[in-house]
């Protein structure tokens, strides 16, 4: 079943043609957007297989979404594409969180009763043969795969599904809060330890040019490394946001995570104090699901089972 759940993260980012084929979208950062839409609705419960009543288990997909619109707008930044490995790096990046993380969750929407038999069964080398030949179109997979283990690590994931279905179960809404805090943060540590730090930050070049944004005088002409609230790329509100500390090691997991805990605990208090304002976000977001700017782009065929 695992390899039916691949094809689900497969068609979010493809452009299909006819009843079998596809092509990736090109753009970079209309990927990212269709992500961030996928992200918005998996917590809006409006993806397939979702469940209305269950609103606001998958707590990190909200912050996901958020997350990946500011790769979006990274993307689209000038000052970006200029430095060849950073823009490759964050689109990489993003993308394959998203064939690691959707899969989690699309699993757990559709086959709910097996999803603690099989979580351990995840493991791309052993997918259908039909999936494996696809996945070789996959951008980046020959280096990709190898950094994220087949995408079959989840220790992180068992954890967080675990508090998921405490926060279904959970009637006291103060409970309900804590334990979507404590879900959010288990998905985090899976996201940046298992997945981000070994394909983009581990990079040399990557990590090279990450710590040259940090110079002085580089750093006043560098995107700032911020994640603000908004289906937009920024916000002069300064509560909508959350600013890395400038000793920020972006590089450094243990230095990164300081700051990703920060920005989570503030967008948690965001969702529990301006939850309508932050709901109307999302649903911005989610209605970026058919993202795709390109007029023309080439046609690659990608055989979709």
């Amino acid at each position: 079943m695992w390899s039916l759940i691949q094809q689900m993260s497969t068609r979010r980012l493809c452009q299909t043609h006819g009843r079998n084929e596809g092509t990736f979208i090109p753009v970079y950062s209309d990927r990212a957007r269709r992500i961030a839409a996928s992200y918005a609705r998996f917590y809006l419960e409006t993806e397939q297989y979702g469940d209305p009543a269950k609103k606001g288990r998958f707590y990190w997909m909200a912050l996901g979404a958020f997350a990946s619109k500011t790769v979006a707008c990274s993307l689209d930044d000038m000052r970006v594409p200029v430095i060849d490995s950073v823009f490759k790096g964050l689109a990489k990046g993003n993308l394959w969180l998203f064939f690691d993380i959707s899969g989690w969750h699309w699993y757990y929407t559709r086959f709910n009763g097996s999803f603690d038999t099989c979580i351990a069964q995840r493991d791309a080398s052993a997918y259908v043969k039909p999936v494996k030949d696809q996945m070789q179109h996959y951008p980046w997979k020959d280096d990709a795969l190898a950094r994220v283990k087949n995408m079959h690590e989840h220790a992180d994931i068992a954890r967080g599904f675990a508090l998921l279905k405490e926060i279904e179960d959970s009637e006291n809404e103060r409970v309900r809060a804590n334990l979507q805090l404590e879900h959010l943060l288990a998905i985090a540590d899976h996201e940046q330890r298992v997945i981000l730090q070994p394909l983009i930050y581990d990079d040399p070049d990557f990590a090279k040019w990450v710590k040259r944004q940090r110079l002085p005088v580089i750093n006043l002409v560098s995107p700032a490394l911020q994640l603000a609230f908004t289906s937009a790329c920024d916000t002069k509100d300064a509560q909508l946001k959350s600013v890395a500390p400038s000793e920020t090691r972006l590089e450094e997991f243990e230095s990164r995570m300081k700051w990703i805990n920060d920005a989570a605990k503030r967008f948690h208090r965001l969702m529990q104090a301006q939850a309508a304002y932050m709901e109307e976000q999302l649903h911005a977001m989610a209605g970026w699901v058919e993202m795709d700017q390109s007029a023309q782009q080439q046609y690659v065929p990608v055989t979709i089972p």
